[in-house]
């Protein structure tokens, strides 16, 4: 189901393809560090900027890596829904080569990879 925000979504298989390759893409995961001490992703490119801090703090939050706004770049979370909404972001603020992964950490753990755990 295309999330409700109208963001450019790539599957979890395709974040699975991408955390395997030599791609240069950073996943950015907007959870929360209660949720992100249940169940993460590990890969190097995956950096945490949760929601919260983007909200507080702007692009400003952003890691050096994802400050390029040409740099391809995942947002993630629970289930797609506040990535979605951070992708659309930032579209608005100008980047230009950015994903939601559709279904969010959940649908990667049934999908693709059931050993990082549910909650």
């Amino acid at each position: 189901m295309p999330n409700p925000y109208g963001a450019p979504e790539c599957t979890v298989q395709d974040v699975a393809a991408k955390i395997n390759s030599d791609e240069n893409v950073l996943i950015l995961d907007v959870r929360e560090p209660n949720e992100i001490a249940r169940v993460s992703l590990p890969s190097e490119k995956v950096v945490v900027i949760p929601m919260s801090e983007l909200a507080r703090n702007g692009v400003a939050a952003l890691p050096d890596g994802a400050q390029n706004q040409q740099r391809e770049i995942v947002v993630m979370c629970h289930h797609g829904i506040r990535s979605a909404q951070v992708t659309v972001w930032l579209l608005k603020q100008g980047w230009k080569n950015v994903l939601s992964m559709a279904g969010g950490i959940d649908a990667y753990a049934k999908e693709v990879d059931s050993s990082i755990g549910f909650y």
